[in-house]
């Protein structure tokens, strides 16, 4: 079985955080958080019940934590995790980082590229996924245990004539 990502769920005893098997359909286990705290505390607490060795962890933001991926990489499994505003300079500095490697059109910088269009009911999405694992620019190249690469996955979503787009960051060990 495949360990695909941790779910949040919030509910009127605070929030629960499951480890989700995507593949199974399946919630391998979940941990409720302390009271007045976050899954910052529960994400360990799960890591430990849980045999990762050979899959791929993917958690979000708040999961985006040195102790967190040191735990990953310790029980033998490889990460990939979203860097948002609550770690501010890694999140800004992948943010220029992108924006000026897609200004110079990747040249001279090693990139793996993949994009992908969905549509169906009068919609379509495109989705670009961009991976770099030259670190060096990076304020903290270390920030996470084993950190190898970057990531980003720009999204276009277009709709009865509306068009929006997100960006979105991540570090991976892959």
């Amino acid at each position: 079985m495949k360990f695909d990502s941790f779910v949040k769920v919030r509910g009127s005893q605070g929030i629960l955080v499951s480890a989700w098997a995507d593949a199974n359909h399946l919630s391998l286990d979940q941990v409720a958080t302390a009271e007045k705290s976050n899954e910052i505390t529960a994400i360990p607490k799960l890591l430990k019940l849980l045999e990762l060795k050979g899959c791929i962890v993917t958690i979000n933001a708040m999961g985006c934590q040195k102790a967190i991926t040191e735990q990953i990489v310790a029980k033998g499994a490889d990460y990939v995790l979203a860097v948002k505003e609550n770690q501010p300079h890694l999140h800004e500095a992948r943010e220029e980082y992108f924006e000026t490697a897609k200004a110079a059109h990747f040249q001279d910088l090693q990139v793996n590229l993949i994009d992908q269009i969905d549509a169906g009911h009068g919609r379509y999405e495109v989705r670009r996924y961009r991976l770099v694992n030259a670190l060096s620019t990076l304020p903290d190249p270390h920030a996470g245990a084993g950190l190898r690469g970057i990531g980003l996955v720009e999204t276009e979503h277009h709709e009865g004539g509306r068009i929006s787009r997100e960006h979105r960051y991540y570090i991976t060990i892959r």
